[in-house]
């Protein structure tokens, strides 16, 4: 095969990968929230089990009536989405679907990677912030950038300690050193890594950037239509990202029960189900946190958490 045809097949593979697992997603969302909290509603839109709920929403989007606020910059105001949704199509790059092949781009420092890029995202939040020309918009975005900037160290520091254990900032070769014993031992920092995950695409409970009771809805108060979308489309791949990294470093990717390799594939999309709805599970289930509270559960817990599990990765390297 060609190597454009190879590259554009992968490429092709991640585009159709980027646009319909946030969806598939958004849809589980609204259904597990749905039977969560009894609400009728989306059980509705298309008759059955409200299988048309998310084209509703599509259709709802297209219709509303794009809107630009007088005093916005506006050439960053339109561009604040784009750049949301970038450093997400970037990351999935490189995430191993499964063993060979099954990667877009493999990099020898894949993770390190992946971390610089997922940073990325606290830009497009500033970026509306300040171009929205609006007081609630800067506060929130003052607020995720404090989010962020806090929770990004015990975010990489969780993933060095599995980097470390693994030898390798290669993803698949995480993969491939990754033994079932590792679910014990690195438990903390998958604990670590997931929640300051959660903070970093700002879900609840963790959504302060956007407390509809404090800011009117934060940063994206004056986002309407198809902008609104494309964050709302970055929050469901945010979710889609971090369950495949957690996949990736914490639960063996494609490792599973059987050693078939030709299962590889379904047992990462399985357990990346499975750590996404677990975050809408937190999503539903923990109220707000206030900011002393986040802050309070960034440096005096997740932080000295995330050290001890380096403290302890190294000890048993020395030991092994």
């Amino acid at each position: 095969m060609p190597l454009w045809v190879e590259l554009l097949f992968r490429v092709g593979g991640v585009l159709v990968a980027f646009l319909t697992l946030p969806l598939l997603v958004g849809q589980a969302e609204h259904k597990i929230m749905a039977h969560m909290q009894g609400r009728l509603g989306p059980m509705y839109a298309g008759a059955f089990h409200g299988w048309a709920q998310l084209i509703a929403d599509g259709v709802k989007f297209v219709q509303k009536e794009e809107v630009t606020p007088r005093g916005a910059d506006r050439p960053v105001f339109r561009l604040a989405p784009v750049v949301a949704l970038v450093p997400y199509l970037l990351v999935l790059l490189v995430i191993p679907l499964g063993p060979g092949d099954l990667v877009a781009q493999p990099l020898d420092i894949g993770l390190f990677f992946v971390l610089a890029v997922v940073g990325v995202g606290v830009v497009a939040v500033l970026m509306s912030a300040w171009a929205s020309a609006n007081k609630y918009s800067l506060l929130g975005g003052l607020r995720a950038a404090a989010q962020l900037l806090g929770y990004e160290l015990p975010f990489v520091l969780a993933a060095a300690s599995v980097a470390m254990a693994a030898g390798t900032l290669s993803l698949p070769g995480i993969v491939e050193a990754w033994q079932p014993w590792w679910l014990l031992w690195q438990a903390p920092a998958m604990i670590v890594f997931f929640v300051a995950g959660l903070a970093e695409i700002r879900r609840p409970p963790f959504d302060m950037p956007i407390a509809d009771s404090e800011l009117v809805f934060g940063y994206l108060t004056e986002y309407t239509g198809l902008r609104f979308a494309l964050f709302l489309l970055a929050e469901y791949v945010g979710v889609v990202v971090i369950a495949a990294l957690t996949t990736v470093l914490f639960l063996g990717g494609w490792q599973g029960p059987f050693a078939d390799a030709q299962l590889g594939w379904f047992w990462t999309l399985l357990k990346v189900a499975a750590v996404s709805f677990v975050i809408i599970w937190f999503r539903v289930s923990y109220p707000r946190l206030r900011a002393d509270q986040l802050q309070r559960l960034c440096w005096l817990v997740l932080v000295p958490a995330s050290l001890a599990q380096l403290v302890l990765t190294v000890t048993v390297r020395m030991a092994l």
